[in-house]
């Protein structure tokens, strides 16, 4: 059962978290980059190897379990391409990461959410990457 676990939330509910939810149910996507702000923002700890979450989709029900197996603190500048391939997504470089990334986090909905009109990524920007696995069975 997963009602006791945190949950996980990839992106905003829509066809994103869609998408990325059956990524990560297809085992497609092993790697997730949030920014350190979100952390601070949310007041919340950074995740933990070995801990797990409940992943939910857009309607809010909870669809899979994750295990955190390693997080790293770096600066989006630094991202490397095995983490952009984790994603899932089709990335083949970390150009391609980045641009699809920075269309998230410059665009309207998450600049809405962090309450900044003009928040911009750049090469400093603090990134948390998590690698983690689809637990099996739940």
């Amino acid at each position: 059962m997963t009602d006791h676990l945190p949950v996980f939330e990839f992106a905003f509910p829509g066809p994103l978290r869609d998408q990325l939810v059956a990524a990560v149910l297809s085992g497609a996507k092993t790697t997730t980059t949030g920014l350190l702000a979100d952390y601070e923002i949310g007041n919340e700890p950074l995740p933990q190897r070995g801990e797990r979450f409940a992943v939910i989709d857009s309607a809010g029900d909870r669809v899979a379990v994750i295990e955190t197996l390693e997080v790293r603190v770096l600066r989006v500048g630094d991202i490397d391409l095995d983490h952009a391939i984790g994603e899932g997504e089709g990335y083949t470089s970390v150009a391609e990461w980045r641009a699809g990334h920075e269309n998230y986090w410059n665009g309207a909905a998450y600049r809405g959410w962090r309450g900044d009109p003009e928040f911009t990524v750049d090469d400093d920007t603090v990134a948390v990457l998590e690698k983690f696995r689809l637990v099996p069975g739940n």
